[in-house]
């Protein structure tokens, strides 16, 4: 499967009205260290699934894409979902699996979005085979009256009362990849429309150079700025950085990641116009392993 790459997100402000201003904060509130977090766009039987099952440490997240999330999450994905979540990572803890959903920007129809969900949660043998819904394509501005906000607001209940209804013990996961900086009204106490959010998708050229424009999030009053106020378990902000040449330079990607307040990353040699759909040619543990030792 083929499936083009999503989530870079238009960097103009667009229609987005001003919040209440949060102190932007010197330094990062995290109490983590970095994690890799690994998109990947291939069928279940790929040979980078089967390394990303195999790496020690294990990948904190692995996003499952079957056709962009329109393509029925069967058995054959079930059994690769089940299988990673079975890994350890270098926390400690199990792989956590999302599912892929695309949302164009707060344009798509609600109701198909949520088809794209149930297609994940509400499997035919009623059983949890993945940790939560990864969506791409977000927008990145709240909207008029918040309405880009309220829109992925609600996508995130959807899924926090699916997964609740199925296995009540289960913490879901929800990530937003606007594959910029974000809006700090998608962080709003109350109204956080994500438990983690993708604030960097593109090329280790531009990360390294000047395309990184200053924070995770934004407002119209304070700017670009880390977004550490939001962020106290150093949990919030992913990075992904493809087109990354050689080892040193992914060694690079993953100090610079967490300088910049991220606790996921990514980086991998991969290129457009799929730059997640194969395994980097220094594996995945060598990046698990080095992330490990970040913070």
């Amino acid at each position: 499967m083929r499936t083009r790459a999503k989530g870079f997100a238009a960097l103009l402000l667009g229609s987005m009205l001003a919040v209440t201003v949060t102190a932007p904060g010197a330094s990062a509130a995290s109490t983590r260290g970095l994690e890799i977090a690994v998109p990947a766009y291939v069928y279940p039987n790929d040979p980078m699934l089967t390394a990303a099952q195999s790496a020690q440490p294990a990948p904190s997240i692995v996003i499952l894409n079957p056709g962009n999330g329109d393509v029925p999450f069967d058995t054959s994905w079930q059994a690769r979902a089940d299988t990673l979540r079975g890994q350890t990572t270098a926390t400690g803890g199990k792989t956590k699996v999302l599912g892929y959903v695309h949302t164009e920007n707060a344009t798509r129809d609600v109701n198909a979005v949520l088809a794209s969900i149930r297609n994940y949660l509400a499997t035919s043998d009623g059983k949890l085979h993945v940790d939560g819904i990864f969506f791409d394509t977000t927008s990145r501005d709240c909207g008029p009256n918040n309405a880009n906000r309220d829109y992925y607001l609600n996508l995130r209940q959807q899924v926090q009362s699916l997964v609740y209804a199925i296995n009540p013990n289960v913490q879901e996961l929800v990530v937003d990849n606007p594959g910029t900086a974000v809006a700090d009204c998608f962080l709003e106490p109350g109204k956080r429309t994500a438990d983690t959010f993708v604030t960097y998708e593109n090329t280790y050229a531009n990360y390294t150079g000047g395309g990184w424009l200053g924070g995770n999030v934004f407002n119209l009053t304070a700017g670009y700025y880390s977004g550490a106020t939001f962020d106290p378990n150093g949990t919030s902000f992913w990075h992904l950085v493809h087109a990354v040449p050689n080892t040193t330079a992914m060694h690079t990607t993953l100090d610079t990641a967490f300088a910049r307040g991220a606790g996921y990353a990514y980086a991998t040699d991969d290129v457009l116009p799929n730059p997640w759909d194969a395994t980097p040619n220094w594996g995945f543990g060598p990046e698990t392993s080095y992330a490990a030792t970040i913070g």
